[in-house]
């Protein structure tokens, strides 16, 4: 469904009041009458750091649960990269509180001998171990070389553990939650966001199982990629924007969480029958190619913002992808060519070689079904190749982008040096940062 962006501006503005009000909200009912008597201005300070980032901690539950209300304005990859920037923030509130009573009252130091400390001082140690737990885990996964799906599971669950312990110390210490009225709010705060938790790992997965759909082909592709080509079984299919993708789930149950994200590659214009294509990197990537016809599978979708729909004003349109990148450019190109869409586009096509050329006859074909310019950019060209060649940067665009530059949006989506890179570029050439559209699939 295409709006005008307008309406994500809006919306935008709107879920970033909530998530303020929610955060500040809970932290400044405390001080309603009857106020609790005053301890001390560090005191009371550090506890409204620990109240400002237990609130924090507990609206992360909002910001994962895939909600496609909340994401629409701004993107999955956008809400994602906020969860992981503001996460440190509040762990980084959290930790002061404690810090800060060490510091003004070395006393307090003594409630670290956990066995020997009352209980609300154990609730809180071991509310900040598993955040300790968690923040690092999440920060360091690749180097601590922990599975995917494993730390995906764990995260989840230490999340839950830390807002629960939290709590619990705040309901023990008592002191800003003298009333039976503000005891039950926090109590109800967290377990609406907990509760989101159960949301995405039940309810979406109950959900999923009722629109199953079938394995149609599994096809190879040029650049190490299968393309997997879905049919709905039982239902109507699956509305999606050009450009979106959906959480995928093959051989396992979708209650199992082990599902991954992948964009559309095909046409939105036909919701029954869709395809995804994955590049094989490992792990469940390289599970792509042994599925077979008939072979189920569940999706979880559709997500993102990165789409022509979400600016169907524009004049025209230039694609920039790396490598599987072209993946969500080659739906949009699929539906504004069964649109018979003729407005003038522009696709730059980023690769080692030629043989690494994903989709490269099907774009061939594609491109006398709509207005589109086709520029590939080899780092390894052959002889006697006449098109661009090394990576693109200033000098491609400057022999490559129509005059009406300016005018059109930009769509980028690729290896994340590259993506950076062209960005940067279409700065500098003064294209309108509203314009420019990106896609970086790096969501945990």
């Amino acid at each position: 469904m295409r709006k005008n962006p307008e309406h994500f501006v809006w919306l935008a503005a709107f879920w970033i009041a909530v998530y303020l009000l929610l955060t500040a909200l809970p932290l400044f009912l405390l001080l309603f009458s009857p106020a609790p008597s005053p301890r001390g201005f560090w005191r009371d300070f550090s506890a409204a750091l620990g109240f400002a980032g237990l609130a924090m901690m507990m609206l992360q539950f909002a910001l994962t649960a895939r909600l496609q209300t909340v994401k629409a304005p701004f993107g999955s990859d956008l809400v994602y990269h906020f969860h992981r920037q503001i996460s440190q923030v509040a762990f980084g509130l959290i930790l002061a509180h404690p810090l800060i009573l060490f510091v003004t009252t070395p006393s307090t130091v003594s409630l670290l001998k956990f066995w020997n400390a009352p209980w609300r001082a154990r609730f809180a140690v071991a509310a900040l171990a598993i955040l300790i737990v968690q923040v690092g885990s999440s920060i360091w996964r690749r180097q601590l070389r922990l599975d995917y799906d494993r730390w995906r599971f764990w995260h989840g669950v230490l999340a839950s553990a830390a807002v629960v312990l939290g709590l619990l110390h705040m309901m023990k210490v008592g002191h800003f939650v003298n009333l039976p009225w503000k005891r039950s709010l926090w109590l109800s705060h967290g377990a609406l966001w907990v509760g989101l938790l159960a949301y995405v790992r039940l309810l979406k997965p109950w959900l999923a199982l009722r629109q199953p759909y079938e394995v149609v082909a599994v096809n190879a592709e040029r650049g190490q990629a299968w393309s997997l080509t879905l049919r709905a079984k039982g239902h109507h299919g699956l509305r999606f924007n050009p450009g979106q993708f959906a959480w995928l789930t093959l051989w396992h149950s979708p209650f199992l969480a082990k599902d991954h994200p992948f964009s559309f590659s095909a046409s939105a214009e036909r919701p029954e029958l869709l395809r995804f294509t994955i590049k094989e990197l490992g792990d469940f990537t390289a599970t792509i190619k042994q599925a077979v016809p008939g072979q189920l599978a569940w999706l979880d979708g559709p997500h993102g913002a990165f789409s022509v729909d979400r600016y169907p004003h524009a004049p025209g349109y230039v694609f920039i992808a790396g490598g599987i990148g072209i993946t969500p450019m080659m739906s949009m190109l699929h539906t504004l060519a069964d649109r018979r869409d003729p407005r003038p586009l522009l696709l730059l096509y980023a690769n080692r070689d030629l043989d690494s050329i994903t989709f490269r006859e099907e774009i061939e074909q594609l491109a006398p079904r709509l207005n589109l310019r086709v520029a590939h950019v080899l780092d390894r060209p052959p002889e006697n190749w006449t098109g661009e060649s090394g990576f693109i940067n200033d000098a491609v665009l400057q022999r490559q982008l129509p005059e009406e530059f300016t005018d059109l949006d930009y769509f980028i989506c690729g290896p994340p040096p590259m993506m950076n890179a062209v960005e940067q570029l279409l700065l500098r050439r003064d294209i309108p940062f509203g314009q420019i559209h990106t896609e970086r699939f790096n969501l945990v």
